[in-house]
């Protein structure tokens, strides 16, 4: 009797069950539904948000996670300066429930941070987790002269210095520094938080 064997594909698919790329413009939608899945309907409402809106992610630093031609996860950086400092704010870092267990979130933040690093950005600031983050190298400990435009839990302020004395001198408000959106994109988006949502 000859053995049964898997089919290439789905060795292929177990090998690779994700791919990490540049976000698209077909991306948005898949996107800004993952969002309002792990964030909830207030996610316009919260700091950071604060920082993003009206604003283009920094370049070439929104990235997709894609599994089965399906986003599965998404993170964005961002222009700010840290009380005159230049810096990264990094966030949203999103993905799907069913794809947690796959390590989505390390490798999305692993090519975030790789390719903030290579683009030359010298520090990368956000507000989470500090248990979760610390894997990465965020720590409280260059932040706690920094403030945010709202309210904030200041031990989930966390910065990562890409560069030695990439945080220092740092201090007072971060504020947004990117690239404004196209006004037909800004009010795009600034429509879509006024449409009610039907459930």
């Amino acid at each position: 009797m000859t053995a049964l064997r898997k089919p290439t594909a789905a060795l292929i698919s177990d090998a690779a069950p994700f791919a990490i790329r540049a976000e698209r413009a077909s991306d948005v939608a898949a996107r800004e539904a993952l969002l309002d899945a792990c964030f909830g309907d207030n996610r316009h409402t919260r700091t950071c948000q604060r920082l993003r809106d009206g604003r283009a992610p920094a370049e070439g630093l929104a990235l997709s996670a894609v599994r089965q031609g399906r986003v599965v996860g998404s993170v964005r950086l961002w222009h700010v300066s840290a009380g005159g400092i230049p810096a990264l704010m990094l966030g949203p870092l999103a993905v799907e429930a069913s794809s947690r267990q796959l390590g989505v979130g390390a490798a999305l933040m692993d090519h975030a941070l790789a390719a903030a690093k290579a683009r030359g950005h010298r520090a990368v600031i956000l507000l989470g987790d500090a248990p979760y983050y610390a894997r990465f190298g965020f720590s409280a400990a260059r932040t706690g002269e920094l403030s945010l435009p709202g309210a904030f839990e200041r031990d989930r302020l966390l910065g990562l210095e890409l560069g030695e004395g990439g945080l220092d001198g740092a201090w007072g408000m971060i504020a947004p520094t990117g690239a404004p959106l196209p006004k037909s994109k800004a009010s795009r988006s600034r429509k879509a938080l006024l449409v009610p949502r039907v459930a």
